[in-house]
């Protein structure tokens, strides 16, 4: 007998007591909001971007572009197992059954590195944009909007929607701003985008070589990955079998176009290459246009950052809730993650997330990032795996959105990603690894000898039916 889930209709359901159910409170548009201010286009270009300019000068935008394209396919992905299995554990609970309860156990132990690194990374970058207003320690700061993001994690989800909105207009407006005054200011031609020149330790023009870019794409990966909160709020998507693919598309061809267009923009008009690798981006905005500008632009970068904030302080409440809502953990921390407040959010599920994210804000941040890739690379790949093996059985009958061009795409991107895995940092893939075999030993453990009672994956009652 194998370790693979029983078919959604069917699968298990804790019963001890009645669990308490996140709300259905939002549709497309109030989900594709939040998921747009998870990927936070703003923030991630002027945080994200910067290092990658800083390794990959001129090949950026190349890099950044074949990155989208790779996560299209990510994305059919997420859109056709997201709609089978509608559920706030994300990829563990697709990957969980229809993967089997390792696999998806795994999964669960990369997603929540993503989740617990990703929104310090951000938060981190905020005092460099409020520097024109005032000057604060980038580790201070961070830690701040972490507790500000978990504070307002605690608020309704639909009221939430309506915050991250507002903040989203102001980073997109930004981001245009940026896009129109690099085109305005041109120093060189479209051509510059595949010349792969990057300035060198020495001062002096290298040459960015094909290798370089492919172990980037860990990176480019990562500035769009934000699509997948779709997937972590179906539960509390209004009718998430048709809402949950569209608002997963939709987000990453927005943000995807909000990124890739500045950087571009910026790319074509920074003064030159040694500007360009440095990656102040705020000296560039000022340098084109005034002060003035320059500072209404950093302010909503800031403004972005708080945002992104709060959305992934949101997603990431909703992961540590479905777990132990599925028997993840010992009953005491079970009962505790599942606990909701008085305006429907896991509150405690919320503090875990937000405050040990206030302390990542004092690790080094070049470690913070090549985890980073490393797991949302490898996540990627249990999830093209997992949606190889969505249309077997019962699964073949279940109501979903379907990808075009199955089995293809997910085999092509199983082989891309498992490639640009053996690119990266040692470093990088011995921490990774090391935190996956330290979870593997808790599943053999702790999880495995009590599969009766622990690590039972399962939908919600509406979702099923």
């Amino acid at each position: 007998m194998t370790d693979t889930l029983r078919p959604v209709e069917n699968a298990p359901v804790p019963v001890s007591g009645s669990p308490q159910k996140l709300k259905r409170s939002i549709g497309v548009v109030g989900g594709t909001l939040l998921t747009l201010s998870c990927v936070t286009p703003a923030s991630t270009l002027f945080v994200v971007v910067p290092d990658l300019f800083g390794s990959l000068g001129t090949a950026t935008a190349l890099t950044i572009a074949i990155g989208s394209v790779l996560c299209i396919a990510v994305a059919f992905c997420y859109s056709e197992l997201g709609t089978l299995i509608p559920s706030a554990g994300g990829e563990y609970a697709m990957v969980s059954t229809l993967a089997g309860r390792l696999a998806g156990w795994l999964v669960f132990v990369l997603s929540l590195l993503v989740v617990m690194i990703v929104p310090p990374v951000i938060a981190m970058g905020t005092a460099d944009y409020l520097a024109p207003v005032v000057h604060l320690d980038p580790a201070m700061t961070g830690a701040g909007v972490m507790l500000l993001a978990t504070l307002a994690g605690l608020l309704d989800l639909r009221a939430n929607a309506w915050i991250t909105g507002i903040f989203l207009v102001l980073e997109v407006v930004a981001a245009g701003v940026v896009a129109v005054l690099g085109f305005a200011h041109g120093e060189r031609g479209a051509g510059s985008l595949v010349s792969m020149q990057v300035t060198g330790a020495g001062g002096h023009t290298d040459h960015v070589t094909a290798m370089m870019v492919v172990s980037g794409l860990a990176i480019a990966l990562f500035v769009t990955q934000g699509f997948s909160t779709a997937v972590y709020l179906s539960e509390e998507l209004e009718n998430p079998r048709h809402t949950v693919a569209r608002t997963v598309l939709a987000t990453l061809a927005i943000s995807s176009v909000v990124i890739l267009v500045p950087v571009v923009a910026i790319t074509m008009g920074a003064p030159d290459l040694k500007a360009l690798t440095g990656g102040d981006l705020s000296s560039m905005v000022t340098a084109w246009s005034n002060t003035a500008v320059g500072t209404f632009v950093s302010l909503c970068v800031a403004l972005a950052i708080i945002n992104a904030g709060i959305v992934m302080v949101i997603q990431n409440s909703r992961v540590l809730f479905a777990s132990a809502r599925d028997k993840a953990w010992p009953e005491p921390v079970n009962h505790a993650l599942a606990k909701l407040g008085r305006f429907g959010s896991p509150w405690v599920a919320t503090l875990v997330v937000g405050v040990p994210g206030a302390l990542l804000c004092f690790v080094n941040l070049d470690t913070l990032y090549g985890v980073t890739g490393v797991s949302v690379t490898g996540m990627y790949l249990l999830v093209a795996v997992a949606a190889l093996l969505a249309r077997r059985g019962a699964h073949a009958h279940t109501p979903a959105w379907r990808m075009p061009l199955w089995p293809a795409m997910p085999v092509l991107l199983i082989a891309v990603l498992g490639y640009i895995l053996t690119q990266q940092e040692a470093t990088y893939l011995l921490w990774t690894g090391g935190i996956t075999a330290a979870a593997t030993l808790y599943w053999a453990l702790y999880l495995r000898p009590r599969r009766a009672t622990r690590w039972l994956v399962s939908l919600p009652e509406d979702a099923r039916a």
